[in-house]
C-alpha cells in the first residue's frame, strides 16, 4: 500500500528557497514554494525595462565565489557571461579606484609608489588598534584616518544609519585593501553574470515537475491549508514568532531607475560609489554587467533607509543578543527549518546562501519520512 507524504510547504523564492525546493525534488518530494511577491528570484529579480535594457529591480547582484560546488551546482540552471566587477569611489568630485589599491594612493596623493613602497606607506599612516571589534577599528588598523574619513566614514553612516563604531568587524573586513594595482572589486576564483539573466536561471532550477510555485501570497495564509509537512522558512524570523520579543534592525533600501536615452554609457564602470555627497550611496550601470549594446543606458541610484523590505541584518552586539533569543525558539519549532540570509539573521553573499541552502536541503532529507 502506497502511503502519501505530504509536501513540503518552502516559504520564500529566493537562492535560499529555491535551491532547497531543487533539492527536495530531485529527491522525489512534492513541494509546493510560496512568495508574497508577484515573482521568483527574490532580490536577485531581474527584467527588461521598457526601454530594453536588462536591469536588476532591486539593485545589482554581481555573482562571484570560490566555491567549486557552488558554481557547478548554478551552472546546471544557466550559462555564464563573464564579468569581473570594478568599482570607483567619488572623492572631491575624483573618481579613485575602490577597493583602495596602490593607484588609488598615488591618484589620490600625486604619489608614485611601488608595491613596496604603498604597504609602507599604509605602515605608516595605520592606527593600530587591538583588539579590533568594530568597523572603525578594521579600517583604522588598515589605511589611517584619512583614508577612512576620506572612502569610509559617511558611507558607512549612509549605508546603515549607525556610527562604524557601532558595527561589528566583520562589515568593514569584507572590502580589501591592496598594495597591488588590482582594481576588481572581487578576487574570487568564479565570476560571472548568468547569461540569461537570473529569472530565468531560477525558472530553469523551479522547472520540475514535483515543484509547484504560487506567488503574490502571504506565509500565513497558506500555512493553515491542510496537506503540508515540513515547512522551510526563509522570511525574517522575527516575524515568524510575531516578534516576541521586538522586532530584529533591518537595514532597507530605495531604488530610483533611470533609464537615459541617447546616452551610451554613463560611467566607466558597473557602480560608482560616492561616500560623501548625495542621499544615495552609489549609482550602478546596468550595462556593464552583460556587456549590452544599447543606445540608451539605464542606471539606479540606492538610497538606504531604515524602513521598507528588510534586505541587510545590522551586524551588533545588540542585535545578535536579539537573534539568539528568536534562534532558541526556532531550533525548537517543530516541523520548520529555517533558512537564509533573513531567517539566519546574516549578512550572506548570494554564494554563502546556497552553500547553506544546500546543507540544509540534505540535512532535512536526512530527517524527513522516508518517500514510499
Amino acid at each position: 500500500m502506497r502511503v502519501a507524504v505530504p509536501r513540503t510547504l518552502i516559504t520564500g523564492a529566493g537562492f535560499a528557497g529555491s535551491v532547497v525546493a531543487r533539492e527536495l525534488a530531485d529527491a522525489g518530494r512534492k513541494v509546493h514554494l510560496i512568495d508574497r511577491r508577484s515573482h521568483i528570484a527574490g532580490n536577485a529579480f531581474d527584467e527588461h525595462d521598457l526601454h530594453g535594457v536588462q536591469i536588476h529591480r532591486y539593485g545589482p547582484h554581481i555573482f562571484h565565489t570560490n566555491s567549486e560546488r557552488v558554481w557547478t551546482y548554478l551552472s546546471r540552471f544557466t550559462e555564464w557571461h563573464p564579468y569581473e566587477h570594478r568599482v570607483r569611489g567619488v572623492v572631491n568630485g575624483k573618481h579613485y579606484p575602490f577597493p583602495i589599491n596602490r593607484d588609488t594612493l598615488n591618484q589620490l596623493y600625486g604619489l608614485d609608489l611601488d608595491e613596496e613602497g604603498a604597504a609602507a606607506f599604509l605602515d605608516r599612516v595605520r592606527e593600530p588598534r587591538d583588539p579590533v571589534q568594530s568597523s572603525e577599528d578594521v579600517v583604522l588598523n588598515s589605511v589611517g584616518r584619512d583614508l577612512y574619513e576620506k572612502f569610509f566614514l559617511n558611507y558607512t553612516r549612509k549605508q546603515w544609519g549607525v556610527e562604524p563604531s557601532e558595527l561589528k568587524a566583520g562589515v568593514a573586513a569584507r572590502i580589501p585593501v591592496r598594495t597591488n594595482t588590482d582594481d576588481r572589486y572581487f578576487t574570487d576564483t568564479f565570476q560571472a553574470m548568468p547569461l540569461h539573466g537570473y529569472t530565468k536561471m531560477f525558472e530553469n532550477m523551479l522547472d520540475h515537475p514535483n515543484i509547484t510555485v504560487e506567488l503574490g501570497v502571504e506565509f500565513s495564509e497558506v500555512r493553515q491549508r491542510a496537506g503540508f509537512g515540513h515547512v522551510v522558512y526563509t522570511g525574517p524570523i522575527d516575524a515568524y514568532f510575531d516578534y516576541r520579543f521586538g522586532r530584529l534592525p533591518y537595514r532597507s533600501l530605495r531604488f530610483e531607475h533611470e533609464h537615459l536615452p541617447g546616452v551610451e554609457q554613463f560611467q566607466p564602470v558597473g557602480t560608482v560609489n560616492y561616500p560623501n555627497d548625495h542621499a544615495y550611496t552609489r549609482i550602478t550601470e546596468f550595462k556593464h554587467l552583460k556587456g549590452q549594446q544599447h543606445s540608451g543606458t539605464s542606471i539606479v541610484r540606492e538610497y538606504p533607509q531604515a524602513e521598507g523590505d528588510p534586505y541587510y541584518p545590522i551586524p551588533n552586539d545588540e542585535n545578535e543578543a536579539l537573534f539568539k533569543q528568536y534562534q532558541a525558539l526556532a531550533e525548537v519549532e517543530p516541523g520548520v527549518s529555517f533558512v537564509g540570509r533573513l531567517a539566519e539573521y546574516r549578512y550572506y553573499n548570494m554564494d554563502q546562501v546556497v552553500g547553506a541552502a544546500l546543507v540544509a536541503a540534505q540535512r532535512l532529507l536526512g530527517q524527513l519520512a522516508p518517500q514510499i
